[in-house]
């Protein structure tokens, strides 16, 4: 049996990972310090045999003894709120957190994949993003404790996969959606949906004129498993290693807030708040080299996913 270890395993995309490796048969270890995460997330799979939670978290020494075949590092706030909330840990977490998992790959002689993001492409002066794409990125900025943490994490990354022939893989993603999003998250999405389910005013920064590609979570999940598991010799040159994932629909911001609207039916208005300093101004990826090598693109549409999305929202329309 394979053993997978997640890092930040009970957040949104982290658990769907877990309920996804676990299906294809693997004994998963979700490894998490519940900053963001939660265990309501992971609770389903409490009783089964092959899933095990550790709680701790990746700035100090990580410790597993089980063998592990592959490591998904995932953990780290992910929204602006988050990662404004805890600055010192975002930036500790990508770059502590990101030495301690690789040297526990390292020991374990495991593959890595590393969740990046599509923020390292900072305000871009170019669109859509290609991986070769260097980004415009404030390093003093707000935002600049997410960004760099995950702009070093890549960095150390390559460093190991160049030096201890790690064998490893970064995923660049780009906006996801869907269940088990925090309803205080902080993102478009859910702030669309509580603000628009409790027919109170949703919030707009900027004219709303900013572009968004979304993309939902079983779609994501699915280009993360593909990029897992394919094959070292299909990547045959150093930056073929990362890889852009996310949705190709770009829409306003002021678009996705009418279409959840329509969704739920609501009668908010629209109020319109400045834009915050280093906004991103466009965000699409180029996803080719994910058509080409991993065959995926993805399948359900924005307004599927929303639709869909609705039914894990309107729980806390009250």
């Amino acid at each position: 049996m394979l053993t997978s270890l997640i890092t930040g395993g009970a957040g949104f995309l982290g658990s769907h990972l877990c309920e996804k490796l676990l299906s294809h048969g693997h004994k998963v270890i979700c490894f998490d310090s519940l900053l963001t995460g939660r265990e309501s997330n992971i609770s389903r799979h409490s009783d089964n045999p092959n899933f095990e939670f550790i709680q701790g978290t990746v700035t100090e020494f990580i410790n597993i003894p089980d063998n592990i075949d592959y490591l998904l590092h995932f953990a780290s706030p992910a929204s602006p709120k988050d990662y404004r909330d805890n600055p010192i840990h975002t930036l500790k977490a990508g770059s502590i957190g990101t030495h301690n998992v690789l040297g526990l790959a390292r020991a374990k002689k495991a593959r890595v994949l590393l969740a990046s993001t599509s923020e390292i492409y900072g305000d871009p002066l170019e669109s859509p993003q290609k991986e070769s794409y260097w980004g415009n990125v404030n390093p003093v900025g707000p935002r600049s404790v997410y960004d760099e943490a995950k702009r070093f994490s890549e960095a150390i990354t390559m460093a190991y996969y160049r030096e201890h022939n790690i064998d490893v893989r970064i995923a660049r993603i780009f906006n996801c959606y869907g269940p088990r999003m925090r309803p205080d998250d902080g993102r478009a999405v859910p702030n669309f949906f509580i603000q628009a389910l409790k027919n109170d005013p949703i919030t707009i920064y900027g004219e709303g004129l900013q572009t968004r590609s979304f993309c939902y979570v079983t779609d994501l999940v699915d280009a993360l498993l593909k990029l897992l598991m394919i094959s070292d010799d299909s990547m045959t040159s150093l930056y073929e290693r990362i890889f852009n994932i996310g949705g190709t629909e770009e829409i306003t911001v002021l678009g996705l807030a009418e279409i959840i609207k329509i969704e739920v039916g609501s009668s908010s208005e629209i109020k319109f708040h400045s834009l915050p300093e280093d906004d991103p101004m466009v965000r699409k990826p180029d996803i080719s080299r994910a058509e080409r090598l991993l065959e995926w693109s993805p399948k359900v549409t924005l307004k599927e996913g929303i639709s869909i999305s609705s039914d894990w929202f309107n729980r806390y329309k009250k």
